[in-house]
């Protein structure tokens, strides 16, 4: 992706502002004169984080609807708009083998995936108001090569993606664009638990600000719903989704999808 800057005075929302991915964002942003509202759920230290980086702080569960449209309205009502949401909170599993902990399960799928559906939802009629925008939805590489360590990761991650390739053709009649970023092993909290071993091995992991370089080139030069693999030494580059096996008529000819099936661009 290249990389024009947003215009200045422009207004973004970062959910899971305070992890490592929404604050290497939230200083990009800001040095390029974006108005940047960090949420997170609430406590002393995301405040504090928010108050680092010199951006307002707003609580937020994401698994509540009604929080996320609460959440945009109050944007809405202190900036006077909203030109783009990063959809970024997120979890992971604890890595294990064994026997799937269904309760650990539903919650990373109900974070990580109902989390960007419910922003998407809510952040969609803001971002139209002003005229267009983007959202970015932090997905993972594990979102488009399942991990056996964490299926719910796995899961609540190539949903993510299928989501916003679904999304992104009505969106784009509203102006907005939405995509996906794929970022592989970065240097997050989430590795903690697994850090020494890449350590070991020399494996390289991305930064966070590597990262946040390719959100800001999604809000501004991403295709409608792309998902953009990040690994390091590579850079952002958009994913090849291989196309499915059409099916065939009677005759051997390739059927066409009924028009009333088929997407407006489609058609």
């Amino acid at each position: 992706m290249t990389q024009p800057t947003p215009a200045p005075g422009s207004v973004a929302l970062i959910t899971g502002g305070s992890g490592g991915f929404g604050r290497a964002l939230a200083r990009k942003l800001r040095a390029l004169d974006v108005n940047v509202v960090l949420t997170d759920l609430d406590s002393e230290r995301n405040r504090q984080v928010a108050a680092d980086l010199g951006c307002p702080f707003l609580p937020l569960d994401v698994t509540d609807l009604a929080a996320n449209e609460a959440v945009v309205a109050q944007v809405e009502a202190e900036h006077g708009r909203l030109d783009a949401a990063y959809l970024n909170a997120g979890i992971s599993a604890a890595k294990s083998d064994e026997a799937l902990d269904l309760d650990e399960f539903m919650k990373v799928v109900e974070i990580d995936l109902f989390g960007v559906v419910n922003g998407v939802q809510a952040a969609r009629p803001a971002i139209t108001r002003a005229g267009g925008g983007a959202i970015v939805v932090t997905a993972s590489l594990a979102g488009l090569s399942p991990m056996a360590g964490d299926p719910a990761y796995s899961v609540a991650k190539g949903g993510a993606v299928a989501f916003v390739r679904s999304m992104a053709p009505r969106l784009d009649r509203d102006g907005i664009t939405i995509s996906a970023i794929c970022p592989g092993f970065a240097d997050t909290a989430i590795i903690d638990p697994i850090r020494e071993e890449f350590e070991k091995a020399g494996f390289p992991v991305l930064t966070a600000d590597e990262v946040a370089d390719a959100m800001i080139a999604a809000w501004t030069s991403a295709e409608p719903g792309a998902a953009y693999v990040i690994q390091p030494g590579l850079g952002a580059v958009p994913y090849k989704f291989k196309g499915v096996p059409s099916a065939k008529t009677e005759s051997g000819e390739t059927a066409v999808v009924p028009e009333a099936l088929r997407p407006p661009s489609m058609r």
